[in-house]
């Protein structure tokens, strides 16, 4: 095992492509303080790529991916939870240039921080692929309200920041960049990782 500042690279697959593409940008999923931003981050560590990280946040990972092919970014890092992730499997104008297994940061239910009320059926927003986790999160003295679809886990946070939304299923990084505070107990997921290039 590779334990690379706070997170832990758990298992790397190289497929023979960083010799042919360089790592200098990385796009993928933001805001910041998604699971995807600490994704690419360890890739670059793991990558020991000279000089500061350069990760490039989009609003989705279609845009990330559209970025990698349009040359703005050499790197493309996608979790392998995302509904819609085989799009970029077929996709014959990149290709997979590797995989890697890591943890995310802890998830968990959070409210904003000094607000004290909670309904006993708060809304809570989401990204969709860790939404399954709010029935196991959730304390016992709430029932789950009206569960808003976002683009991801800082998106979530920054409506409950925003005070839209009562609750956000969001990441420890997110909580902090958008002062919330838990509500829940917290727990990371495990989770594959897949790191596309440009095909030649």
């Amino acid at each position: 095992m590779n334990r690379t500042g706070d997170m832990e690279l758990l298992g790397w697959m190289d497929v023979d492509t960083r010799s042919r593409a360089p790592l200098e940008a990385i796009g993928t999923l933001g805001p910041v303080g998604t699971s995807s931003e600490t994704a690419a981050a360890m890739l670059w560590r793991v990558a020991e790529a000279p000089g500061d990280p350069r990760i490039d946040l989009y609003d989705t990972y279609e845009e990330a991916a559209q970025a990698l092919l349009d040359g703005k970014v050499t790197h493309f890092v996608v979790a392998n939870a995302y509904r819609c992730v085989n799009e970029f499997y077929m996709d014959t104008r990149m290709a997979l240039g590797g995989a890697f297994i890591m943890d995310t940061p802890l998830y968990g239910l959070a409210k904003s921080r000094g607000h004290d009320t909670v309904p006993a059926e708060p809304t809570i927003a989401t990204h969709p692929a860790p939404a399954p986790l709010i029935a196991q999160l959730l304390p016992p003295n709430y029932t789950p309200g009206k569960v808003m679809i976002m683009s991801s886990t800082s998106a979530a946070a920054m409506a409950v920041s925003c005070g839209t939304i009562d609750l956000a299923l969001t990441t420890a990084p997110s909580v902090e960049t958008y002062d919330l505070e838990f509500i829940s107990r917290t727990r990371p997921i495990r989770m594959v990782w897949s790191v596309f290039v440009a095909s030649d």
